[in-house]
């Protein structure tokens, strides 16, 4: 009590209730009008603040959202007590939309797949496939698929995202006794500012200098 308090509260008793205020005070309840709860949230561990508006300021609150409520009906077409269903068709929609959208990516990542390994080189009796690539989501999956397609080689992957450079790096398996793709990624990155590592057969980086990834990439053939 003392902690949160000073040596004088006020006290306010009212039949069976007595509780410390430090609110307004009226004459009567009728004075206060609407109450209207707009919040109730955790401060504190153990403690909970509730906020409140009476009166012009409450009928000013319902007025508010009931505004808004019309405009959101206006918005999607439908009437004030018909937005909840609107919505949430919507929301469905958007998920299906996202869905498809994710189908169109994958199929255009694997187009852009298959004419990397058709760029792959030889480099003193390897596979090697070095490029930039260009929206891939998922790069240990696009990496897991350009293996699979080589069947055997040491693989490098940048890509630009903003101010930052992602790298992956494979080596397929019939390789991994004689080429670390960790070694490989983290020699790499370096260059583009920044580390990494992993796994004999997979490993990724990151970098901060966008600008050199044609130049990190270029360094790989003479790894091997």
């Amino acid at each position: 009590f003392g902690e949160k308090y000073g040596d004088e509260v006020r006290v306010v008793s009212a039949a069976f209730s007595t509780e410390l205020c430090g609110g307004t005070h009226v004459k009567r309840t009728g004075d206060i009008g609407v109450f209207r709860i707009v919040s109730e949230v955790g401060i504190a561990a153990g403690v909970r603040r509730i906020e409140a508006v009476t009166g012009e300021a409450a009928y000013q609150s319902f007025v508010a959202d009931a505004d808004a409520l019309n405009k959101a009906a206006g918005l999607v077409k439908v009437r004030p007590n018909e937005v909840v269903d609107a919505v949430k068709t919507l929301q469905t929609k958007l998920k299906d939309a996202e869905k498809e959208l994710q189908s169109v990516k994958a199929k255009a990542s694997t187009g852009q797949l298959d004419d990397l390994i058709a760029t792959a080189q030889d480099v003193n009796g390897i596979k090697l496939l070095t490029a930039e690539v260009k929206d891939v989501a998922d790069m240990r999956d696009f990496m897991d698929k350009a293996k699979g397609k080589l069947k055997s080689g040491v693989i490098v992957f940048g890509q630009i995202k903003g101010e930052k450079v992602q790298l992956v790096a494979g080596v397929t398996k019939d390789l991994t006794d004689t080429y670390n793709a960790g070694n490989i990624v983290r020699e790499v990155a370096t260059i583009c500012g920044g580390k990494g590592g992993g796994k004999p057969d997979m490993a990724m980086a990151g970098g901060t200098e966008p600008k050199k990834l044609k130049e990190a990439l270029a360094i790989v053939s003479t790894i091997l």
